[in-house]
């Protein structure tokens, strides 16, 4: 069974900071028993609080994760990627190290566009996404708007490899708008790398940029169109 910590932990990485009486609430504990566990959390190094006034009173406690608690979700083979890659870049160079990064994005296509394949719409393209990175560790999660679909990633396993080398990241950006398309529009909204807690990721339909280009015309402004993305290339 999962402890009261652990599910604080949890909470905190996929929802971001909270209030102790919105951790309590949320998980079924008393004020006093949740501030318990996070006082205990705090000491051991996982989490930290900030305090925020909000109109008369005490100031109310905003508690969120500390390096440490992140690092309590595992980033996969962290020190043996960075120096497989250190490594990779030293015998074969950059170019190398490019080729390597193309290669790992066609298959990723190519495993993603397989589990998307029969997809009724858009959203159970995204949602079958959601379900393929959850399933390697990203924690991943759909939210809908009126704007369309958020794909939230509230972990990155692969984070120490992605800082050693950000083209990994910019490769996954660009397969995930190969495995969606054609009819949609992906754009990254945050992202860990520039010290957001999650990476996130705006999908907007084709036919709803349309309308809303539509009502900026009728309105006199003028929207600069974006250049389409580039396909991915398949190796021979």
């Amino acid at each position: 069974m999962t402890s009261t910590s652990d599910q604080i932990l949890f909470t905190l990485k996929t929802r971001g900071p909270a209030r102790t009486g919105d951790l309590a609430d949320g998980l079924g504990l008393t004020r006093q028993g949740a501030r318990q566990q996070l006082e205990k959390l705090a000491a051991e190094g996982l989490v930290t609080f900030s305090d925020e006034r909000d109109g008369v009173g005490r100031p109310r406690r905003l508690w969120s994760l500390d390096a440490a608690g992140h690092a309590r979700f595992p980033d996969t083979h962290a020190q043996l990627s960075v120096e497989l890659l250190a490594a990779i870049r030293t015998e074969f160079g950059d170019a190398g190290l490019d080729r390597l990064i193309a290669r790992r994005e066609i298959d990723s296509l190519r495993a993603y566009q397989h589990r998307l394949e029969g997809a009724a719409d858009l959203e159970q393209r995204v949602r079958r996404l959601a379900e393929a990175r959850s399933a390697e560790g990203y924690m991943a999660e759909v939210l809908a708007d009126a704007d369309g679909y958020l794909l939230v990633e509230n972990h990155c396993p692969i984070c120490a490899a992605a800082k050693a080398c950000q083209g990994l990241c910019r490769s996954e950006l660009e397969v995930f708008r190969q495995a969606l398309r054609p009819d949609c529009r992906v754009e990254r909204t945050d992202h860990i790398l520039a010290g957001a807690r999650r990476c996130a990721y705006r999908i907007t339909a084709v036919g709803r940029l349309s309308s809303h280009a539509s009502r900026s015309d009728a309105g006199g402004a003028v929207r600069p169109g974006r250049p389409s993305a580039p396909s991915v290339r398949t190796a021979s």
